[in-house]
């Protein structure tokens, strides 16, 4: 008998060794949701660094699969039937599956299913990661057509020395900083007037997740939007980093469990004064295509895991030659197999 539900390793291969704060890479686990007949697609993706196990994320879907209840027909019924017991990028690989397969059902793209705003072009960043300032600095200048560049910090002491680096090769580049909770409240408070000086449009984590308390003292001292990553996990951290008083959160569909999760605490985010970057994680244009379906609601964009990887067997949205993002002209999330994937 036929599964009506199934899933698929798949390994994807990064261009160029990445190193954040937690380690270097060169490749990530992906795993590919199908519902019954292709009547839905999903995607379950998360770095090792979540400490998210692949045993837990099967398990999760083989209870899905294995379910006797009948798939959701609405959107609103998607939650319910999905729950909050399983690791969020399992859910979020059940989440999207749901939503693709009603969207296709009625022949609407996702975001009118959603009935959100068309998700115009929108210009994302380009994600460079740490490595030796020299080398940075080169790998800035070869993308020298993208205007917003995300420089991966962090690591060690040398890091303003890397941001120097980046600037004296794109001087004209808006530049955004991520240090994944790489620093401490004082590394960040010295660093500051480095940022400033060489015009840092953005800075993402500085501090490690719980310390959502020392971003608000940060963000008191510098017009730099603070965006926080790692410490947004629910709706419950988006209350806490509002009364800290930082400026904006990243929202990533594997991080909180799918759409009907993201949006909530978008709209949440909103209500209360923050503004909202829409990322991704190292994964497939599954993933990323359904988050650029909801880019009519963010202020910044960093969707570029389809130009990180190699092997991305999927066609979905587009990342062109300088950055911007472009949702397909097709029903669901609008994802099909490239013409030399074997499946």
């Amino acid at each position: 008998m036929k599964s009506r539900l199934t899933w698929e390793k798949i390994i994807l291969k990064l261009r160029n060794p990445f190193r954040v704060s937690y380690g270097v890479s060169q490749e990530r686990q992906a795993y590919w949701i199908r519902l019954e007949n292709d009547s839905g697609w999903g995607e379950g993706t998360i770095p090792p660094y979540y400490d998210v196990r692949q045993t837990e994320m099967e398990a999760f879907w083989q209870m899905a699969a294995e379910s006797s209840k009948a798939f959701p027909n609405l959107i609103e019924e998607i939650p319910d039937w999905i729950g909050d017991s399983g690791p969020a990028p399992a859910r979020c690989g059940l989440d999207l599956a749901f939503h693709d397969r009603i969207a296709c059902a009625r022949k609407v793209p996702l975001y009118q299913l959603l009935e959100l705003p068309y998700p115009k072009p929108k210009t994302s960043s380009f994600t460079i990661g740490s490595d030796h300032p020299d080398e940075m600095a080169i790998m800035a200048k070869q993308v020298a057509k993208f205007p917003i560049i995300k420089i991966k910090l962090g690591c060690d002491a040398n890091d303003m020395e890397r941001l120097s680096q980046v600037r004296a090769a794109r001087p004209d580049a808006h530049l955004w900083v991520d240090a994944n909770g790489g620093w401490t409240l004082d590394d960040a408070m010295l660093y500051l007037r480095d940022l400033e000086v060489l015009r840092v449009a953005l800075l993402e984590q500085p501090l490690h997740k719980d310390d959502i308390v020392g971003m608000g003292k940060l963000q008191s001292k510098t017009k730099i939007p603070i965006v926080a990553d790692e410490s947004v996990q629910s709706k419950k951290d988006i209350n806490a980093l509002a009364a800290a008083g930082v400026q904006g959160v990243n929202v990533k569909l594997m991080k909180v469990g799918g759409l009907a999760p993201a949006l909530a605490m978008i709209r949440q985010a909103q209500q209360l004064g923050l503004k909202v970057m829409l990322g991704c994680m190292i994964e497939t244009s599954i993933g990323t295509t359904a988050m650029a379906h909801l880019s009519g609601l963010a202020a910044w964009l960093d969707l570029d895991a389809s130009v990180l990887i190699e092997n991305d067997q999927f066609e979905g949205m587009t990342f062109d030659g300088e950055g911007v993002v472009r949702i397909p002209d097709r029903e669901g999330i609008g994802v099909s197999l490239k013409a030399n994937s074997q499946k």
